[in-house]
């Protein structure tokens, strides 16, 4: 109102001007430009959500900000959000459910149109998912989604990324390959660790008893642990395969306290191409995730859904790992 009364123009010229000013005669959207200068009007983007039932806000929740993989997804997904006119607002769950439904409330709070979903373990939120989405909130997961959830995901083919770890193990000469990491519904609950087995299974190898522990994939200090144990047994591996980045960060940082070397005494695989890995020496050998094109891909299903004047598919992409050979797997020693 501020602005029509300095423009001389009506209130709905004022909105025009600022929402579609190709409608306006030139000399007329010249005359709120300058009112709006003048005055250094921000539109409320608040006011605006409440008004229309949705904003041009997407929320976005992941497991930790400090973790290179999610920090290279929210810049994608950002960049991405940018280019089309959308803000971003995000926060960590740290892997856990409970802190999770905060943040969901804060997001739903802001009426975010929409939100990226790396969901944290423990019994999932549905219940207050399904509300937003009732609510006008269209959902997405990425990297991660429960059993029973209706939503669609965009992430990594984390099966196939496993055999294709196990695999390459194998081909090298590998029959003792120990996962850092057991699958554990609540500790645990992921693809990564429930497909190690069957990656094993289809060579005709098992994971002996004494290499399988619940650790949490999140947690080098864990991996550095179990690595220590690991190495320790009277048969050791002759393979570690770190299902994470910062499991890498703890098992290299294990092997290389204990004087072990890599690959010579023991091959190292991990996932997650993380910039670090190829500073040090071997460079490890990583299954990386293309995080870019998921980022890009999780905006663009996410955005379809919350333009659509109609129902759309759900979606379920995944994206295939990309296996970076750089050193640190080895034929194993005699």
């Amino acid at each position: 109102r501020d602005v029509a009364r300095l423009a001389g123009v009506s209130t709905s010229t004022a909105r025009r001007a600022i929402h579609q000013p190709k409608l306006l005669a030139p000399e007329t959207l010249e005359r709120v430009l300058k009112a709006i200068d003048a005055l250094q009007y921000e539109p409320d983007q608040m006011a605006g959500a409440l008004r229309k039932g949705r904003s041009t806000t997407i929320g976005m929740v992941v497991g930790n900000i400090m973790e290179p993989f999610f920090a290279a997804l929210i810049r994608s997904v950002a960049s991405n959000l940018m280019a089309r006119d959308y803000a971003l607002i995000f926060a960590e769950n740290q892997y856990r459910a409970d802190i999770e439904l905060q943040q969901l409330r804060m997001l739903h709070g802001h009426r975010v149109s929409g939100l990226l979903l790396r969901s944290g373990f423990g019994p999932p939120n549905l219940a207050y998912l399904r509300k937003m989405h009732e609510r006008g909130t269209h959902i997405i997961h990425v990297d991660y989604f429960f059993d029973g959830s209706p939503f669609g995901y965009v992430m990594l083919d984390n099966a196939g990324s496993v055999a294709a770890g196990v695999e390459y193990l194998h081909s090298l000469g590998h029959r003792r390959i120990a996962p850092l990491a057991t699958y554990h519904p609540l500790v645990s609950p992921e693809e990564r660790s429930s497909a190690f087995p069957l990656a094993m299974a289809a060579h005709g190898l098992k994971i002996p008893p004494q290499y399988q522990r619940v650790v949490s994939l999140a947690d080098a200090d864990d991996a550095y642990k179990l690595t220590v144990d690991l190495m320790r047994l009277e048969v050791p591996p002759t393979a570690l395969f770190a299902l994470t980045g910062n499991q890498g960060l703890g098992a290299y940082r294990a092997l290389k306290d204990l004087g072990i070397d890599i690959p010579g005494e023991v091959s190292l695989l991990t996932f997650d191409a993380y910039p670090w890995m190829t500073l040090v020496e071997p460079n490890l050998d990583a299954i990386e995730q293309p995080v870019d094109e998921m980022g890009k891909a999780a905006v663009s299903a996410l955005l379809r859904e919350i333009e659509a004047t109609g129902p759309v598919d759900k979606t379920e992409l995944r994206f295939p790992g990309i296996l970076r050979r750089r050193g640190s797997a080895a034929p194993p020693p005699d």
